[in-house]
């Protein structure tokens, strides 16, 4: 039995996913979220708010059980939020703490959880974090959203050279999805253009058309999991991924 723990899989491309995942019988996916949005006998479901990180520290024994038979394991730590989208000097104060806890904070908790309670397992384990295109360059109005997101690309690279150095069966990866069709995208396109400059570019990516749909994410990353072992980078865009 393959194993996928995904964070976030009440919308968008969390939830795309873990259906993806489950068409296939050999899949059980834990999906760990506020809500739940998927019904199925191979989908558990843990009710979870990732910006309370000490509800996620009381819980994670949920979030990570005992697996039976385990021939895959894999943590997709896919939720993620862009935050209040202003200039910095016009935030809220916890901005940057609600940020943080839900986009570095939570996938560091849970990576460090995953690898410990898994660690005698002989199987491959994998990780996978959903970063952005944001952590690698300025956006004005996005600076807790860049930030985190620069920050779980690092973490992510430091996983796995440890993981290296360790001699451990455990791949890393960090992936850039690019711009899709999820909520994610509707609070940006409301945002004042005097907090955020390319505004008018990402009303034109839903006009246009140019957003990805997430189920066909999903597929690309469903598709990444089953080959994993051809790519050797940590941090890449989903383009690297072969059609």
């Amino acid at each position: 039995m393959n194993y996928y723990i995904i964070t976030g899989t009440s919308k968008g491309i969390g939830k795309a996913l873990a259906e993806a995942l489950l068409q296939e019988e050999h899949n059980y996916v834990y999906g760990v979220s506020r809500n739940c949005s998927i019904s199925h006998q191979r989908y558990h479901h843990q009710p979870l708010n990732l910006s309370d990180i000490v509800a996620l520290e009381n819980n994670l024994h949920k979030v990570f059980p005992v697996l039976k038979d385990a021939e895959k394991i894999v943590l997709v730590n896919n939720a993620g939020v862009v935050g209040e989208v202003a200039y910095m000097g016009s935030q809220a104060t916890h901005n940057f703490s609600y940020v943080f806890d839900v986009n570095v904070m939570a996938p560091a908790i849970l990576i460090n959880t995953f690898l410990s309670a898994y660690h005698s397992e002989k199987c491959p384990k994998i990780i996978l974090n959903i970063t952005s295109g944001a952590g690698k360059r300025p956006v004005d109005g996005w600076s807790a959203y860049c930030a985190s997101k620069a920050a779980l690309d690092m973490l992510s690279l430091t996983v796995q050279q440890e993981q290296l150095l360790l001699n451990n069966n455990v791949r890393v990866f960090s992936l850039a999805p690019g711009v899709v069709d999820t909520a994610m995208q509707d609070h940006i396109r409301d945002v004042d253009e005097s907090q955020f400059s390319e505004v008018e570019k990402f009303k034109k990516y839903k006009s246009s058309g140019t957003l990805r749909p997430p189920e066909e994410v999903a597929e690309k990353m469903k598709r990444f999991l089953d080959n994993y072992q051809q790519y050797k980078e940590v941090v890449f865009r989903i383009e690297a991924i072969e059609q």
